[in-house]
């Protein structure tokens, strides 16, 4: 299950919201081993597409120093589809290089419902295989 801040989910939303008609993308890191999304960190989508994303090479190396260098590593990728569900598809799942990442995907395709404008659900991806989690909003992490 991924458990995370409601600022962390509505951040990551707006950045899917303000990136859209192109997919948005980025990471939250956290602690090394903690398993807990703490530090924001959106990325461009060095594509600039409505259906694919890929971040910048030279942006992801500085990012991956940084993290070594905090003690950090990338507990959720996430990124946006603008005019499908919230699915991993073939391209995301021959990306997904973090065993111990939780994939967020966000739909901000219309048609999404108006009470629900949007689709939030997270995914492990590990070998090809794609299981989808349960997803915890919480207002803080336990101390």
């Amino acid at each position: 299950m991924l458990t995370i801040t409601r600022e962390l989910r509505d951040r990551i939303v707006a950045h899917a919201r303000a990136d859209h008609p192109d997919e948005a993308c980025g990471v939250v890191a956290g602690p090394a081993g903690s398993g807990r999304p703490e530090r924001f960190i959106p990325m461009l989508n060095a594509a600039r597409s409505p259906t694919f994303y890929e971040f910048d090479s030279g942006d992801l190396l500085k990012l991956y120093r940084e993290m070594d260098d905090r003690d950090e590593e990338p507990v959720i990728v996430y990124h946006s589809h603008t005019a499908t569900e919230a699915y991993p598809s073939r391209t995301d799942v021959s990306y997904a290089s973090e065993p111990f990442a939780h994939y967020v995907l966000v739909s901000t395709a219309d048609g999404n419902g108006e009470e629900d404008p949007y689709q939030f659900r997270s995914f492990r991806i590990v070998d090809g295989e794609i299981t989808e989690e349960d997803v915890q909003v919480v207002e803080d992490y336990p101390a």
